[in-house]
């Protein structure tokens, strides 16, 4: 029985898209397609691969406005942040250009009459399983790459952004792709399990949540020949040594923390204090910062730095987490929240219920003094909102201790401290992502982005995204029959 399913605002509960979710018949006849299309699309000139990409650019350049806005309604994110978004996504085409050139360009060596070539050759039918925080950007940092290598791709977005991806996928038939090489489902995740399910796979791309990534590896059990890409979330540690001033530690700290309203897979989960003669006035400028956030709608005004949450069943999990750190023995610093009225701050205290609504104000924790379990506990979870938890260490070497006591590994940084320090905190505190003096949630495109232990398996995107987009063939080649017999050749 087919399901009916739609996307809805977070801000106002209109519906965004809506339609059929895909049926196992119509997923095995997407996959078939993207099948039959790869052998024309694999041998299209990678010039002419280029020109689509960069045609793709060009319309999210000319109707920016446009995807934009959608963004900002669909998933919530505020104007500013929708318009990063798709300058990011428009960067994306020329680096993921740059990057197959400068790491999947074909090599030759020559030795006397013999050549030693290195060429790469697409995986075939790829899916990609989109996430809604950057509905635009972070699916197109794998189709993008995925596209130029000569792979077909089917893409299957979060339903929380179907409509995103259904301009998204029109915008690259615009730009010239053929019919059958970039398809679509739609749907929660019966889709996905079909399509994983498919014979005509070839790779599994998912930006996503742990339990996700996982249950992916378990239905992928047993088939070596599909290559899985898994780029999860963290438990990202802020480490603070030292006496950095405190507004301007603040407003890292809480950018860090709370940028997108917490639902960036980079944004800072704990923030860790080494003792010293200014770390109460460090945590007290945080927490006065914190209270100072305006949170809103996108369009309210005075501007909100923090809008909704995707849902109101998010705003309900991070409230479960909330409520579990408590019951550990954590002390609220800023408590959780519901705001009343758009941008009006709230004077009470802890709330007597947990909020209804996904218009969540940033909470603060103190897990200082907690048992190791609790501590444990508490690096061991994930959460997707505006929740960060402080810890207080009375040693350089506990802190470090501290921030890496997680199975997590995307994000870290450390703030304050000296060259030793921080080369001390990079190899200690395992993490695919490590700054220093900069927030947790910065990237660059031009550097690989990805995560260690519970955040992904060893395939670092951003830059680097090409590299599991095809797979190497070494060829040893020679125009003519050498007369040197290879046998005496080898026992010489």
């Amino acid at each position: 029985m087919t399901q009916h399913f739609s996307s809805r605002s977070p801000i106002d509960g209109s519906t965004v898209w809506e339609g059929p979710e895909s049926t196992p018949d119509e997923v095995a006849a997407v996959m078939r397609q993207a099948h039959e299309s790869w052998p024309l699309w694999r041998r299209t000139p990678v010039t002419r691969r280029i020109e689509i990409v960069r045609r793709f650019a060009e319309i999210l350049n000319q109707r920016r406005q446009e995807i934009s806005t959608l963004i900002t309604r669909e998933v919530g994110k505020l104007p500013w942040e929708a318009d990063a978004e798709v300058t990011a996504a428009i960067a994306k085409a020329e680096l993921s250009i740059q990057a197959m050139q400068d790491r999947r360009g074909e090599q030759v060596a020559v030795e006397g009459a013999v050549s030693r070539v290195v060429r790469y050759r697409p995986i075939g039918v790829t899916l990609v399983l989109g996430p809604f925080n950057f509905p635009l950007h972070l699916p197109g940092g794998q189709i993008i790459p995925l596209l130029l290598a000569g792979n077909t791709v089917v893409f299957k977005p979060s339903d929380q952004a179907t409509g995103v991806a259904a301009w998204t996928v029109d915008a690259w038939r615009e730009a010239g792709l053929p019919d059958g090489v970039l398809g679509s489902i739609v749907g929660g995740v019966a889709p996905a399990v079909s399509a994983i399910d498919s014979a005509e796979l070839g790779g599994v791309y998912l930006t996503g949540g742990r339990a996700a990534g996982k249950a992916i590896h378990r239905q992928l059990a047993g088939r070596p020949a599909v290559l899985l890409a898994l780029e999860l979330g963290g438990n990202n540690p802020l480490m603070i040594v030292g006496d950095p001033h405190p507004q301007r530690l603040a407003d890292l700290v809480t950018f860090s923390a709370f940028v997108t309203s917490g639902q960036r897979c980079t944004c800072a989960r704990r923030a860790i204090f080494v003792r010293g003669d200014a770390t109460q006035h460090q945590i007290d400028a945080v927490i006065e910062r914190t209270r100072a956030l305006r949170v809103g709608l996108p369009e309210d005004n005075p501007a909100p730095e923090l809008g909704p949450l995707i849902s109101e069943a998010a705003a309900e999990s991070l409230w479960q987490t909330y409520v579990r750190m408590l019951e550990l023995g954590a002390r609220p610093l800023v408590p959780m929240e519901q705001p009343t009225t758009g941008n009006s701050p709230t004077k009470s205290s802890a709330p007597k219920n947990p909020p209804q609504k996904n218009l969540v104000r940033p909470a603060i924790v103190d897990a200082t003094g907690l048992s190791t379990d609790a501590l444990t506990e508490i690096g061991a979870a994930e959460w997707f909102g505006p929740l960060l938890v402080v810890e207080r260490c009375d040693r350089f070497e506990d802190a470090i201790d501290a921030a890496a006591r997680t199975p997590y590994g995307l994000a870290a940084s450390l703030i304050g401290g000296n060259v030793a320090m921080f080369e001390t905190f990079l190899d200690r505190v395992a993490a695919g992502v490590v700054h220093w003096n900069r927030p947790t949630t910065g990237a660059a495109g031009v550097m690989p982005f990805g995560g260690l232990g519970a955040s992904g398996n060893h395939r670092p995107a951003g830059y680097h995204a090409i590299d599991f987009c095809n797979d190497p063939v070494a060829s040893l080649q020679a125009e003519q029959l050498d007369a040197c017999d290879p046998w005496s050749a080898a026992m010489r």
